[in-house]
This record gives structure tokens, sequence and C-alpha cells, in this order.
């Protein structure tokens, strides 16, 4: 499993009710079932994922998180689970609104766009970063909304949201002591864990 994953699985209590929204191949849920006997669920919109999921025995339902969340019952959930998609969200803002409306707590995961390697290449390029993590140009990125710690926690205290865990990884997704010294600087990803 993914090491991010790994940690995010950490922070799930067993026998819980779990979402998953953009779930992918259906990774998390299957091993959050297997080993901690969740009942989870994914929204997921890609047909390849959708189809593992359902190989995996994953239950999934094909949905756009885009339009909207509106059709679930509020808090159903003991947690929802968006692993890196919040920056592909047309209203980022309004998803995390959402996701508190629906769970109890969330877990978020996106890349932070002020770590140091993006930062120089814009300042020494002058072009928008393109890397291992973040292999796209400019005119083909998924990535709508660009978001660093600092801005995440801003957002946090302005809707009254809070923060229960954060955890800074590497492009690799490890836990290095060191990123913990200047997260939003060194910190390539963010898994923060939050609620109202």
């Amino acid at each position: 499993m993914r090491v991010d994953l790994d940690i995010i699985q950490n922070w799930i209590r067993p026998g819980t009710r779990v979402l998953d929204l953009g779930c992918g191949d259906g990774e998390l849920l299957s091993y959050l079932a297997r080993h901690k006997q969740v009942e989870g669920y994914g929204l997921e919109i890609d047909h390849d994922n959708i189809t593992a999921c359902l190989e995996a025995g994953v239950n999934v339902i094909e949905k756009d998180i885009d339009d909207g969340l509106a059709t679930l019952r509020s808090a159903s959930f003991d947690a929802v689970i968006m692993t890196q998609a919040l920056q592909v969200m047309h209203r980022p803002d309004q998803i995390i609104d959402e996701m508190l409306r629906i769970g109890k707590e969330c877990i978020i995961t996106f890349p932070n766009f002020g770590h140091w390697r993006a930062r120089s290449y814009l300042a020494l390029r002058g072009k928008m970063p393109v890397s291992k993590f973040l292999p796209y140009t400019w005119y083909n990125t998924p990535n709508i909304h660009f978001c660093t710690f600092k801005d995440f926690e801003r957002l946090c205290v302005e809707r009254n949201i809070h923060i229960l865990d954060r955890t800074v990884v590497d492009n690799e997704h490890r836990d290095r002591w060191w990123l913990r010294l200047w997260p939003n600087m060194l910190g390539e990803i963010a898994i923060y864990r939050i609620t109202r």
C-alpha cells in the first residue's frame, strides 16, 4: 500500500463508516475492509478505476465530486477521505464544507505548491514547475487550485475547522523529521485530519 495511505489508515478506527472521494482503484477501502472491518464506499469517475474497485469487492459509485455531494445525508459517515484531489476541484472550499457535513472527521491530502522546488523553478527558470511529482505543464495540468499548507490552514481558521492532525511528507510519501522543521518550504505533500 502507498505510504500515504498507510498513514491515513492509522487515523481510521475499526468498524467505522468511511467514504473515500476519488477512491481510485479502491486500494485504501479494500485494505480498511479487510484489516479494520470498516463499512466503506467510494466515489470515482474513472471507468477503469471503477472496474478495479468492483473486482476488489469495493462498494463504488460513479460520481463527479465537482457536481456536489448534496445527495449524501449529513453525518452519515465517521470519516470522509480525499487523497490528492483537492487541487483539481473547481470549488475546494465547498467540497471541504460538504465533507465536514457528511463526516465527523475528514482526511485530506494535497501537494504543497509552496515547496522549495516549485518556488525555485519559478524563481530561477521563470516557468511553472514540472517534476516527477507534478509532471504536467501549465496548459495540460489537472491542478487548477494551487495551495500551500499555509493557505489550507488559513481556510481552516476562516471556516472554524479544527485540525486534529497534520503530517508532512516528501514525494515518496515518507515522514521525515526535517520536514517538520519548515513544513511549508520542505514538505511536498500535506496530510490533514480535520473536524468541525
